[in-house]
C-alpha cells in the first residue's frame, strides 16, 4: 500500500482589523421630563432632548408655543421673573444647573445668549466686548484687549470697527449691533451661545451674515437657536426640534416638544403629522 502525503490545508486568510465604531460624545445638553410654569400656569410640558456638543440645533414652532421659555432656561434667564418654576432635570455637562449650588452667574458665563434685539450697552464698542471679562475680575489692559480683538473677529466684526473701538457702539448699524452683542457674548468664553430669533430685526444681507458667522462658530461652540423662519433653519441647524402648543380643558394651553431629529428629516419626512402640517405650511 502507497502512503500519500497528507493534503495541504491552506492558511486562513488574514483577518483585516475593523476600526472601532466611534463613540459617540455625551449631549452637552440633556433635559429630562421637563415642566415649566409661570406661577400656577404650565407653559412647558415633559420636555425631554439631547443637544449634541459643537452643533447647532433649531427650535422652531408656532408663536406662543414655548421656544423661547425654553431657551431661556438653559441659562436660568426665566429666573429674573417672579413666580417661575422649573420640574424634572436640565443638565448641562452632567451637572442639574437648577441645584442649589450652581453659581448662577457663573453659568451665565459659560452659557450666553443673544437676544432678538440687539442690545449693546450705551458705551463704547471696546466697553461693551470687555463688560463680560471686567465683571469676571480681569483688569489686565493687554489681556482685555486681546480678548476684545479674538472676540470681535471671531464675531466677524473685527475689520470693520478696529479703528473706532471708542466709538459709541450706539453709531453702528443693526446688523453690527448684533453682531457686537455676540462678541460681547464670546468675550466671556462660553461652552454653550443660545440665540433668540437673532436676525429677526435685520435686513436679509445683515441676515445672510449672521447665518455665515453660526456656521464658523458652530466648530467652536455648541449653537442653539430660536427661530420662526423655517428657511433659516433648514440652512443653519444640524437638529431641529419642532414645538406646538397642546390644549387641556378650561382653556390651558402649553408647549410641547412634539419632534426632535436631524433638520433634513424634520423638512422631509417628518415622523408626526403635526410636523408635517407646520413645515409644508397647512397650520401655525
Amino acid at each position: 500500500m502507497l502512503l500519500q502525503d497528507p493534503p495541504v490545508v491552506p492558511n486562513p486568510p488574514a483577518l483585516t482589523p475593523q476600526p472601532a465604531a466611534p463613540v459617540a460624545a455625551p449631549p452637552k445638553i440633556r433635559v429630562a421630563g421637563m415642566n415649566f410654569y409661570y406661577g400656577q400656569r404650565r407653559a412647558l410640558e415633559n420636555i425631554t432632548i439631547n443637544v449634541q456638543p459643537n452643533q447647532v440645533t433649531a427650535f422652531i414652532g408656532p408663536s406662543g408655543c414655548g421656544k423661547s421659555t425654553f431657551l431661556r432656561s438653559l441659562n436660568r434667564m426665566n429666573d429674573i421673573i417672579p413666580g417661575t418654576r422649573v420640574e424634572g432635570s436640565v443638565q448641562i455637562d452632567g451637572k442639574d444647573i437648577y441645584a442649589p449650588s450652581v453659581d448662577v452667574v457663573d453659568l451665565r458665563r459659560r452659557v450666553g445668549m443673544v437676544f432678538q434685539k440687539s442690545n449693546p450697552f450705551p458705551k463704547s464698542i471696546f466697553e461693551n466686548v470687555a463688560y463680560g471679562p471686567r465683571v469676571a475680575g480681569i483688569r489686565g489692559k493687554h489681556v482685555l484687549y486681546e480678548i476684545v480683538e479674538n472676540s470681535l473677529m471671531r464675531a466677524a466684526l473685527w475689520d470693520e470697527v478696529k479703528d473706532r473701538l471708542n466709538d459709541s457702539a450706539l453709531q453702528l448699524s443693526g446688523g453690527q449691533q448684533q453682531r457686537l452683542c455676540i462678541a460681547r457674548a464670546l468675550a466671556t468664553n462660553p461652552d454653550v451661545l443660545l440665540m433668540d430669533e437673532p436676525a429677526s430685526a435685520l435686513d436679509p444681507a445683515s441676515t445672510a451674515r449672521i447665518e455665515d458667522l453660526i456656521f464658523e462658530l458652530r466648530d467652536r461652540y455648541t449653537i442653539v437657536i430660536v427661530t420662526h423662519n423655517m428657511q433659516q433653519a433648514a440652512r443653519v441647524a444640524d437638529m431641529t426640534a419642532f414645538f406646538s402648543i397642546s390644549r387641556g380643558d378650561e382653556g390651558q394651553r402649553w408647549g410641547e416638544l412634539i419632534e426632535y431629529d436631524a433638520t433634513e428629516k424634520i423638512f422631509t419626512a417628518p415622523s408626526d403629522k403635526r410636523t408635517e402640517d407646520y413645515v409644508t405650511g397647512r397650520f401655525g
